[in-house]
């Protein structure tokens, strides 16, 4: 049985996307789970936030360790195996890294070149598309993972199309401004559609193994496919007297009726107000004066100590950044048949 994977994922960069990653596979470790982290963003973001240079440097040096995502691929990429058994960074006894990789992006190209193929039953295409699964789900085993969480670049190109197709879920962080609503707008139909061609590539590969065209295909795993809309949260959004400030107001109003129509595929004309919106997982403000204490502890916000700076007022803060991550962690949990956290 395959571990359950989430995705993050929005075309507008900016939203905070990488940091809900980062917190909320700290909190699910907090709270009990195995967690695997997965940085599938060639910026690599995700990983900066969890080692420092010395560590991610030291990673880099030897090139033979399927150590960073793309050393995972390489066997595949050049033709000479599958995907390498990954090697997950170890956070934590829970929390286990796939490290990230800049030249993940010189996958694109082979991504690209592959996708027309599975409509014809091709067993490399299919084992090209399908990689980003397998070695997710061979780092889960590695690390017992209960659940698996990826970060994703913030593109419509043909690496977080085949990401997408290896998640179960996908949470849409968003801003509460002009582009974010617009990246929505652009990102609901192209997912609807990533899914559906996904179907139609496994019924093709279906019928080449029912007429006996290839061996490989009755032994290779495919992912479903499902990328099911788990909801949406809202970013960096300022407050003053527990009321979003006036310049967020008319975008966050906007949230609801554009996530109906344009994920969900539903009519937006009776769209609720963002408080009574099933849709929205939780507005998440903006933890402005803790995230550089956070940046150069290498932790959490909400497991910052006074021996990081973390004094005073900054100190209460910390337990509400912790009572908001722990609200939306149990939220997507339920949302994703999780265990209860």
């Amino acid at each position: 049985m395959s571990v359950p994977v989430i995705a993050f994922f929005n075309n507008k960069g900016g939203v905070g996307k990488t940091s809900i990653v980062y917190h909320l596979s700290w909190m699910y470790a907090e709270r009990g789970l195995r967690v695997l982290a997965a940085d599938l963003d060639p910026q690599a973001n995700l990983t900066s936030a969890f080692l420092d240079e010395d560590r991610v440097e030291t990673l880099f040096q030897d090139e033979r360790n399927p150590e960073t995502v793309v050393r995972c691929l390489q066997p595949l990429i050049e033709g000479s195996g599958d995907v390498a058994d990954p090697k997950p960074e170890q956070i934590t006894e829970r929390l286990a890294l796939i490290v990230g990789d800049m030249a993940l992006s010189s996958f694109e190209d082979e991504l690209s070149k592959v996708w027309p193929d599975c409509l014809e039953g091709k067993p490399r295409a299919f084992r090209v598309t399908s990689a980003f699964w397998r070695l997710l789900q061979k780092g889960a085993e590695d690390h017992g993972a209960d659940v698996i969480l990826i970060d994703l670049g913030p593109n419509l190109g043909a690496i977080n199309r085949t990401a997408l197709i290896a998640s179960d879920f996908v949470v849409i962080p968003l801003g509460p401004d002009l582009f974010s609503i617009q990246g929505l707008r652009n990102l609901g139909p192209t997912i609807r559609r990533w899914r559906e061609d996904w179907r139609k590539r496994i019924v093709a590969w279906q019928e080449t193994a029912s007429r006996g065209k290839s061996s490989v295909a009755n032994g290779l795993p495919l992912p479903t496919g499902s990328i099911d809309p788990v909801g949406y949260v809202v970013l960096r959004h300022s407050i003053r007297l527990d009321r979003p400030v006036k310049a967020f107001d008319r975008w966050i109003a906007k949230m609801p009726g554009v996530y109906l129509e344009s994920v969900l595929g539903q009519e937006s004309t009776h769209a609720p107000p963002i408080d009574q919106d099933a849709n929205c997982i939780a507005k998440l403000r903006d933890y402005r004066s803790l995230m550089p204490l956070a940046q150069e502890a290498h932790k959490p916000m909400f497991l910052l100590k006074p021996a990081d700076g973390a004094l005073g007022a900054h100190a209460h803060a910390v337990q509400d950044v912790f009572d908001d991550f722990l609200g939306v962690a149990r939220e997507i949990a339920n949302r994703t048949r999780l265990r209860a956290i």
